[in-house]
């Protein structure tokens, strides 16, 4: 359902990026056999994933304005109450402006799904799955996979402990990892095209159930590697939003198959 009222407000031709575009700002990922942190039933030896492309880094203030200055449905002063609650883009100046509190280089923040959908698919991109962007983000500078590194969690937890309400660097300030992707832990909380199916209920009589505390519990017992709280944190936060939700620190980047 929420695929379906996304595509409908995007008026737009999709087009592809050129060459030139796409080799600025994307990078692009091998693929594999990768083993996620959470227990899928049919994927509890590991998962292939095939080859796609990913944004270096996330979406910044100055390119999500670009996208709603040409699609004006996704100002936040037209966009439909059922794609964005009322708060947002609420930190920019005005619908048009950024204003001090949202520099041009910083990620955007305070979108809903639909609304980075809508951005990524204007681009003719897409959002990444929870599995490509899990997959990208378990590697370090040097290594595909660098879960098993201590010193690698310890660096990551000590980023998610820093104050919530320091202002953002500006975006593609970090080391890239080994594809050449920058910023995917310690900026910002990222979207991802599946976030609503991350965490299910073994009970399947409780889908749909308003309690979501339940399922950021059940999460917690189906992670198959517990030392990695940092997707655990993540998940549970992903897992909680619904599509038309935003949160300061939560942005995105977008993904495309490759070719």
């Amino acid at each position: 359902m929420r695929r379906l009222l996304a595509a409908l407000l995007i008026v737009l031709p999709l087009a592809d990026l050129t060459a030139g575009d796409a080799g600025r700002r994307y990078v692009g990922l091998p693929g594999g056999m990768f083993k996620s942190a959470l227990q899928y039933e049919d994927a509890k030896q590991g998962a292939r994933i095939a080859p796609f492309a990913l944004m270096r880094r996330p979406v910044t203030n100055a390119e999500f304005l670009a996208f709603v200055t040409t699609h004006p449905q996704w100002r936040r002063d037209q966009v439909a109450s059922v794609f964005a609650e009322s708060r947002y883009l609420s930190h920019w100046q005005s619908a048009t402006q950024l204003g001090p509190d949202a520099l041009p280089e910083q990620p955007v923040t305070s979108v809903s799904w639909f609304a980075a959908n809508a951005y990524c698919q204007s681009l003719g991109a897409r959002l990444p799955t929870w599995s490509e962007w899990e997959y990208a983000a378990a590697a370090n500078e040097t290594r595909r996979d660098a879960r098993k590194d201590p010193a690698w969690r310890e660096r990551i937890l000590t980023w998610y402990s820093r104050p919530s309400n320091q202002a953002l660097p500006r975006a593609g300030l970090q080391t890239p990892n080994v594809y050449g992707v920058q910023d995917l832990h310690g900026l910002v909380w990222e979207w991802t095209d599946d976030f609503s199916s991350l965490l299910v209920s073994a009970d399947n009589r409780s889908q749909g159930d308003a309690d979501r505390t339940k399922f950021c519990g059940a999460g917690a017992l189906s992670m198959d590697d517990r030392d990695n709280y940092a997707v655990l944190m993540r998940v549970a936060m992903l897992s909680a939003l619904e599509a038309r939700d935003i949160t300061a620190n939560l942005g995105f980047r977008c993904a495309r198959n490759s070719k």
